[in-house]
């Protein structure tokens, strides 16, 4: 028979359901796809298919620091998500709420210097050149107001 399965796996501050198999489980954290996921599992050296209850802690902690300093690991540099950053020009991969705190740093510099896309975000308009005719009429009012009646 097999060991027991833990319940619940805290692996950099998320917590994974240990019935779930390693790749599955793995996307729950925030930086991580389903391509990095695989090679994370290819380079620690599990099985995609092993439940991440059945792994030992000591593996974890070989997870955690490949998800966090994938290039060092032997990840290939176009898996990162955050390619020649802004800030240090380097290549790195940002997990967990450094991720959303770095997204939200680009999109308030890019409202900062008025680019087109920071303008669009102001405004809650669409980014990336949709048409706006017909579509992107909910939220923001566009049409004319009435004036009160005054008795």
């Amino acid at each position: 028979m097999d060991e027991e399965v833990k319940g619940i796996v805290r692996v950099l501050g998320t917590n994974i359901m240990g019935n779930d198999i390693f790749e599955v489980g793995v996307l729950k954290i925030r930086g991580v796809g389903p391509v990095m996921a695989r090679a994370v599992a290819q380079v620690a050296g599990i099985s995609p298919k092993t439940k991440v209850g059945n792994i030992p802690p000591e593996k974890i902690k070989i997870i955690e620091t490949i998800i966090e300093n994938p290039i060092n690991n032997g990840i290939p540099v176009w898996l990162v998500n955050r390619r020649k950053d802004y800030e240090t020009g380097e290549n790195v991969h940002v997990v967990g709420p450094k991720l959303l705190m770095s997204l939200r740093e680009d999109l308030n510099r890019m409202k900062k210097m008025k680019s087109y896309k920071g303008v669009r975000h102001q405004l809650g308009l669409p980014v990336r050149g949709q048409r706006t005719k017909s579509s992107f009429r909910k939220g923001t009012s566009l049409g004319v107001q009435r004036k009160k009646a005054t008795r």
